[in-house]
């Protein structure tokens, strides 16, 4: 296990990396032959990632990182899976990273289908991408939206927060799914922060910390 960086300087290494980016000036770093063969035989990131899998949320190039600096776990919307958990809970343990990001974004397709997916007479989903939105259309009860009596929705709700509630839920799940993280967390030796991306600005914004951030 590598040597402990606190999460507070992870991130900030990640903000700065967006900067350059937003500004159109990155560094590319680590991203060379030589870093390549150095990294052949081992790994030593400092932060983990889950993210949406949409083709706009590149998190190397968001944050200007390189080889070795991010392990990203990533599947459409973001949503907390075994899978997820468990890829998240071998770098936390195993490979030592100190911060775990959950990056969502603006104009989420994933988000957008969950919204539909609960408007009147919606058509039914297709495959295993039902199962996988089911797990977003609880944020939607957490924003204001016009609803019949049942409380079945009358009109979509803003998918912008719908997106934010989503987020939120997702860090809470992935701690209440981990026992690895939660202890983590507890002692100190990790932060998980919820962050949102613009994708038009390219600046993600911290929502939500959990630890020393």
């Amino acid at each position: 296990m590598a040597d402990f960086t606190p999460p507070a300087r992870v991130w900030a290494t990640m903000v700065r990396g967006n900067e350059r980016f937003i500004a159109g000036a990155p560094k590319h770093p680590r991203q060379d032959a030589e870093t390549r063969a150095e990294l052949a035989h081992l790994q030593n990131p400092r932060a983990a990632l889950l993210g949406c899998s949409d083709s706009r949320l590149a998190a190397e190039i968001i944050f200007d990182l390189g080889l070795g600096d991010l392990f990203v776990v990533r599947n459409a919307g973001q949503v907390v899976s075994e899978s997820a958990v468990g890829s998240l809970e071998y770098a936390v343990e195993v490979l030592g990273v100190s911060l775990v990001v959950v990056l969502a974004h603006d104009e989420c397709g994933a988000v957008r289908a969950a919204i539909d997916s609960q408007l009147p007479d919606a058509a039914p989903l297709p495959g295993h991408i039902r199962t996988l939105v089911q797990k977003i259309v609880p944020a939607i009860s957490e924003v204001p939206a016009e609803r019949a009596e049942d409380g079945s929705l009358l009109s979509a709700p803003d998918a912008a927060d719908v997106g934010r509630a989503h987020l939120r839920d997702t860090v809470k799940a992935l701690l209440e799914s981990s026992e690895i993280i939660t202890a983590a967390v507890a002692e100190g030796r990790l932060a998980v922060v919820g962050a949102n991306y613009r994708l038009a600005e390219g600046r993600a914004v911290a929502d939500i910390a959990i630890g020393e951030i």
